[in-house]
């Protein structure tokens, strides 16, 4: 009898090991979590993640790079599995960097060749982008981006299927390279995707969209419905038969739009509908200001010049804008939010791994508003007013603060129109809407626009280096006679700006790039083509029934071991909801 039994547990302690810990119950797949995490999301292109933190938001749960940045700052390995250094016989430093394996949502195995596209789709001539001195420091990118090397002689490569080679100019700060590959807008792509549906639908319907991280969009229908579900593919070992919720525990985050606003999803929290809700709505942010959890992005909500209007040209006359301003004021507004002293916010690193730019920086803006120094500066440009619109997206926040900003520029005697713009239905396809607002962004159709400006890393560099020519990520003209470089989407060139950002690239102590990133951003906010305005932050609400959400460096969630307390019980609930409301 007793050695029945002892066999039966040595099987049971077998059964354990093959199969692992589960939170499953039977054959159900998991937990389904109503929440609302961000307002609508029209394009899932994560190269496009520069200019909106709802996207961040999304974007980060359903693609992976290869690496992280750890609550302490540290970058921790992701996709990257392990690396080794390597020099060719030229002295010229590469690295070979090994994959873990995975699988992309649709079960292909996600491969060093989809790196080498994703890069390569970035520092492309024809293409724009602000994300592409990310990876300047590679062998021959600056020069494809300047339009003088072929896309081909990138020194990226598949050595195999799972080994990436990456050669670089001269020798680098690895950790500074790997921090930067955590960046959003460095994770794979899959090129036979985006070849089969095009560069401007690929991501916007769920039936094309293929994505590599721990979740994938499976549904999502405009004004109705975001669902993102566990994907099955992601890490998990189909032979060793490993539980569906070894690596993500939830099954489904689903997104109910037909609730209604921010307000209604609020109160569909508080009637215990919604276990999570973030964007909570402005009414009623002073009430919850100290129930929230609020974190710090690393994102700084921004107006954007178009130097190229003529109302515009004077530097004094934007200073005037900005000095104007009460950001105070905006905070007041926002709830969660930090007024920016500067283009560069708190967590993005000065000269190493922990330390606050920002802090190390100090002051360049006043919080307070200096109207009378305003009237000054336009009475010495000769400027005494003029009509332009004031281009934002279409949600409560942006159109909150620049209803405000507008009242305080007709103050000065200038005429502003608010242009609040969302998204229209694609004649091609009914199912897709294209993102007005990023249209006007991308092709620069704007007199001052509002920019929700993600720190593309935890590097300064990356974030102030648009705003030179050569760094713009913007490509060449091929058009012109001359190939002339694209701008930053602003208009902004200055020579000297574009001489201190040579001069940080070509400097590689990091310390001593620092302190010239610290001039950059002082002769930036000289110049004035941008106007930051405040720091933001995230605040959101949660059930005491979820356990195991955690946040990531860049303020977004981390929702892979979210878990939810009797789910069997929400779901029966909402079963029989469904059946009394089909009656």
């Amino acid at each position: 009898m007793k050695k029945a039994l002892s066999l039966v547990l040595v099987m049971i302690m077998i059964a354990s090991v093959i199969t692992g810990c589960t939170t499953l119950k039977g054959e159900d797949k998991g937990a389904i979590i109503d929440m609302y995490i961000t307002t609508e999301l029209f394009n899932f292109d994560p190269q496009a993640s520069v200019t909106d933190d709802a996207m961040l938001k999304i974007n980060s749960l359903i693609y992976e790079g290869l690496t992280t940045i750890n609550q302490k700052g540290k970058w921790e390995k992701a996709l990257m599995k392990d690396y080794e250094i390597e020099k060719d016989k030229n002295g010229e430093f590469s690295i070979l960097v090994y994959l873990n394996s995975t699988c992309w949502s649709d079960g292909r195995t996600v491969q060093a060749a989809d790196f080498v596209y994703s890069w390569k789709r970035l520092l492309d001539a024809n293409n724009k982008n602000e994300a592409a001195s990310l990876l300047y420091e590679i062998k021959n990118a600056y020069d494809i981006k300047m339009g003088d090397a072929s896309i081909d002689d990138l020194g990226v490569a598949a050595v195999d299927t799972y080994t990436l080679q990456i050669e670089f100019e001269t020798k680098v700060d690895l950790d500074q390279f790997f921090e930067n590959c955590s960046s959003i807008a460095l994770v794979p792509l899959r090129e036979d995707v985006i070849s089969r549906y095009g560069e401007d639908e690929w991501a916007a319907k769920s039936t094309y969209i293929v994505t590599n991280g721990p979740f994938a969009p499976k549904g999502m229908t405009a004004h109705k419905i975001l669902r993102i579900e566990r994907s099955g593919y992601y890490y998990l070992d189909k032979e060793k038969n490993e539980p569906l919720d070894k690596y993500v525990i939830p099954y489904r985050l689903l997104i109910d739009y037909t609730i209604g606003d921010a307000e209604d999803q609020l109160k569909a929290f508080e009637e215990g509908k919604l276990f999570y809700i973030d964007e909570l709505p402005l009414s009623a942010r002073a009430d919850y200001k100290d129930e929230a959890t609020v974190t710090d992005m690393m994102t700084t909500h921004t107006y954007f010049f178009n130097t190229a209007n003529e109302l515009f040209a004077d530097a004094n006359v934007r200073k005037a804008l900005s000095m104007a301003i009460d950001r105070n004021e905006i905070v007041s507004i926002v709830t969660f939010a930090k007024a920016a002293t500067g283009y560069i916010p708190y967590k993005v690193f000065d000269s190493k791994t922990g330390t606050s730019f920002r802090e190390v920086g100090g002051d360049i803006l006043s919080t307070t508003a200096d109207v009378e120094g305003a009237k000054k500066l336009l009475a010495d440009a000769g400027v005494k007013g003029g009509s332009f619109t004031l281009t934002v997206k279409d949600n409560e926040v942006d159109v909150a603060i620049a209803e405000y900003v507008a009242d305080v520029w007709e103050d000065l005697g200038f005429d502003v129109t608010v242009d609040a713009l969302g998204a229209k239905r694609s004649q091609n396809d009914e199912e897709i809407y294209v993102d007005q607002f990023q249209l006007a962004y991308d092709a620069g159709e704007f007199d001052v626009i509002a920019i929700d400006m993600n720190m593309l890393s935890t590097d300064a560099f990356s974030a102030l280096s648009q705003f030179a020519v050569p760094f713009s990520g913007g490509g060449v003209d091929m058009y012109s006679e001359t190939y002339d470089l694209y701008t930053h989407v602003t208009g902004y060139a200055s020579e000297a700006y574009d001489a201190i950002i040579e001069q940080a690239f070509a400097e590689k102590d990091r310390a001593k790039r620092a302190a010239i990133l610290h001039e950059a951003e002082q002769m930036l906010l000289d110049d004035m083509p941008v106007i930051p305005l405040v720091f933001l932050q995230d605040a959101y609400l949660v059930h005491d029934d979820i356990s195991g959400m955690k946040n990531t460096y860049y303020g977004t969630r981390d929702f892979k071991d979210t878990k939810l307390k009797n789910y069997m019980d929400y779901k029966a609930a909402t079963a029989q909801t469904e059946v009394v409301a089909e009656d």
